[in-house]
């Protein structure tokens, strides 16, 4: 009697040659429980400043409203900072790519967004590897199928090659089971982990994610961070920050999104504020509110068919970003035992006058590489 054939092997074959738009998603969480956890979320204590009730980062593109709302943010010509960091990344990639171009590393990307920049990792890192996997890791299932039609249609990467991984990066117990499976599934086999488009500051506590991340990074292993830095850090600047994000209504469409998909609120967009502050002295931190700012009190509609009440003055945090200095990425770095290999910096150029915001797409190693990568680390930084 001859044994079966695995299911997945029949399923790779039986897709081979067909047309339709199929997709294959392997589902790391139960979806009922992140609904609740929004939920529970939505609950939170009252807050002017934006620090009780909130959407936390993953819940901004999950579902497919918000991921809609994201692609459309993406592609309006007058969010002049996406078009910028667009255009800097394949210059910094190029100049970062003779480090992982050999060894056979495969690709793990962790937020995958529109999939521009895998499409660009993956473009090169295939001629080099043409054995190599490519594993989008998201909380969103439809950010997943958006975002892998440029890698795969756009730079011709095999199908069979692709394994989107919806899960929660940001829960320490999931990228432990993530990194036991990728462990697996390659090997010894290095893998390039990238965490592009400045994800790290939409988090509460990004050391937190940072360090999450790092645990599962073995010696050979490395990690891709691009970041938005500026080198100035005093209030007026944070004005600026907070304003860059306030300039174009497709973005206010996407962070308000996820509320408008699960809950009752009706939003006017006058009620949506954009704050920066500085952060510990060594970033500029922006968060993006609703509030209510009606002179009574507003019931909202949970998804669970219960009521939370709004207060006046009250706020629901949508958003979280924040922009680093130099001294703020040595400090997150160092506490999470990671060691630059690489880092390019670039400013905007997209205005007349000089401006102080920028992206930083740093190489980073653990510190188990070795001292190789350690012998880089005080000169990155010094510049």
């Amino acid at each position: 009697m001859t044994e079966p054939v695995p299911v997945i092997r029949k399923l790779e074959r039986a897709l081979a040659d067909d047309d339709f738009a199929w997709s294959l998603l392997l589902v790391g969480e139960d979806q009922t429980d992140k609904l609740a956890t929004l939920t529970g979320d939505l609950r939170g204590p009252f807050s002017a400043s934006g620090d009780g009730k909130q959407i936390t980062s993953g819940f901004s593109y999950w579902g497919i409203g918000p991921t809609i709302a994201w692609a459309n943010a993406t592609n309006d010509p007058f969010y002049l900072v996406m078009k910028a960091g667009a255009e800097s990344f394949l210059r910094h990639w190029r100049k970062l790519r003779p480090h992982v171009e050999n060894g056979g590393f495969h690709l793990v990307s962790l937020g995958v967004g529109t999939g521009v920049k895998d499409r660009t990792i993956l473009s090169d890192m295939r001629r080099e590897n043409r054995d190599m996997y490519y594993i989008p890791v998201d909380m969103s299932s439809e950010m997943l199928r958006m975002g892998t039609l440029e890698p795969v249609r756009g730079a011709r990467f095999p199908a069979s090659q692709v394994l989107p991984v919806q899960l929660d990066f940001s829960i320490a117990d999931n990228m432990e089971e993530l990194g036991q499976m990728l462990g697996r599934l390659v090997g010894k086999d290095p893998i390039l982990f990238t965490l592009t488009g400045n994800t790290l500051a939409n988090f509460e506590s990004d050391e937190e994610l940072l360090s999450t991340l790092t645990r599962v990074l073995r010696p050979q292993d490395r990690l891709l961070l691009e970041v938005a830095s500026t080198t100035r850090l005093d209030q007026e600047t944070a004005d600026a920050a907070a304003d860059e994000y306030h300039q174009t209504r497709a973005f206010a469409e996407f962070v308000t999104s996820a509320l408008r998909y699960n809950t009752d609120l009706r939003i006017d967009n006058e009620q949506v504020k954009f704050v920066g502050e500085v952060e510990d002295d060594d970033a500029l931190l922006v968060k993006i509110l609703w509030q209510n700012a009606t002179d009574s009190e507003i019931r909202m509609g949970l998804p669970d068919h219960t009521d939370v009440v709004l207060p006046v003055g009250d706020t629901i945090r949508l958003y979280t970003t924040r922009k680093y200095s130099t001294a703020r990425l040595k400090r997150l770095t160092e506490a999470c035992k990671l060691t630059p290999v690489e880092a390019i910096q670039s400013q905007f150029r997209y205005t007349r006058r000089p401006n102080p915001f920028g992206l930083e797409l740093l190489l980073l190693a653990p510190e188990a590489a070795g001292e190789s990568a350690h012998s880089l680390a005080d000169d990155i930084w010094a510049t």
